[in-house]
């Protein structure tokens, strides 16, 4: 990390670390007892998560109704949240996937947040098809799988069905992709931890030594999980926009959803990664975090004024930026 560094492009790691600076950096909030401020979040993130499962509760024991869903409005506020959760979780398995691809090295800075972004999105996103049901505890009905139920089979020809095995899909590579670069952080832990705690890491990192066998594999599979992922997240907001697309309502029935579902979904996980990851934390550099989103920003724009035929919007890059 003290070697040259080109004059043209300022170090992504300031404060000249050592590989051993920034493995004490990233270990040791796992070693200590946590401060106040992490006390804090924890207690806003839990009355959240509270608030939101008596809201659940809520919901499951009056009905859908409370979401003033009737017999002319088929979708609300499910819908509206389930699209809104998997556009926020695509731009994350993206962001690394392709970066793996490339070989940039500074994915390393932003993966991480990206990857669970993703998998936590994911499975918010899942929850509320689940509670349209009305009857969420029949939830495996949307599995076809034998059954002794008769004539009561799901329909193939449902998009809501295909959802079903985008989002299933589309969770379990992303959760191996995120578990898979995990491992050897997980035995960098164990080597430094001790009793009950390195028992744990050890069984997280699968007896990792770091051999070069190891990395050869670990290499191998990640991009095999990169290469699956990437095309994952065109092909699941695609199938996503269906919902609508399919529909034989007017105004809806057409081609363009797709190309627009998959250019918003990449917008907004982009701006939530930004604002995940936004602040300087071990010596990262939030103004050449900001060059890389603005790039990322733009090449997105790009792809996307090709759908509608627009070349506005670059002043929308400083206000964000």
């Amino acid at each position: 990390m003290s070697a040259i560094v080109a004059k043209v492009r300022e170090p992504l790691i300031e404060g000249n670390k050592s590989y051993h600076d920034i493995t004490e950096d990233i270990c040791s909030p796992t070693e200590r007892l946590p401060g106040i401020a992490w006390l804090v979040g924890l207690l806003v993130s839990v009355s959240v998560l509270t608030f939101g499962l008596v809201c659940i509760f809520i919901t499951i024991w009056f009905g859908i109704g409370t979401w003033h869903l009737n017999r002319t409005i088929g979708w609300g506020w499910d819908i509206t949240n389930f699209v809104w959760w998997i556009g926020i979780g695509h731009a994350g398995t993206l962001i690394s996937a392709i970066l793996l691809l490339f070989r940039q090295r500074w994915r390393t800075g932003v993966n991480r947040a990206a990857e669970a972004m993703t998998i936590f999105a994911v499975m918010c996103a899942g929850l509320f098809p689940l509670i349209h049901m009305g009857r969420i505890w029949l939830g495996f009905f949307i599995f076809p799988y034998p059954n002794t139920r008769g004539p009561l089979w799901v329909n193939f020809n449902s998009p809501l069905l295909w959802d079903v095995f985008a989002i299933s899909t589309y969770l379990t590579v992303s959760l191996l992709f995120w578990y898979t670069g995990l491992v050897p952080d997980f035995a960098t832990i164990r080597d430094r931890a001790t009793g009950f705690r390195k028992k744990v890491y050890n069984f997280l990192s699968f007896g990792w030594t770091g051999a070069a066998k190891h990395w050869q594999r670990w290499e191998n599979v990640s991009l095999v999980l990169a290469g699956l992922a990437t095309p994952l997240v065109l092909s699941v907001h695609t199938i996503v926009s269906f919902d609508f697309a399919t529909s034989v309502i007017p105004g809806w029935h057409t081609t363009i959803f797709p190309p627009y579902f998959v250019a918003g979904a990449v917008f907004s996980g982009f701006i939530q990664l930004y604002c995940s990851t936004g602040r300087n934390s071990i010596g990262f550099s939030a103004k050449n975090l900001s060059r890389i989103f603005s790039g990322m920003y733009c090449w997105c724009f790009s792809i996307k004024s090709r759908y509608d035929g627009t070349s506005s919007g670059g002043g929308t890059i400083g206000i964000l930026f």
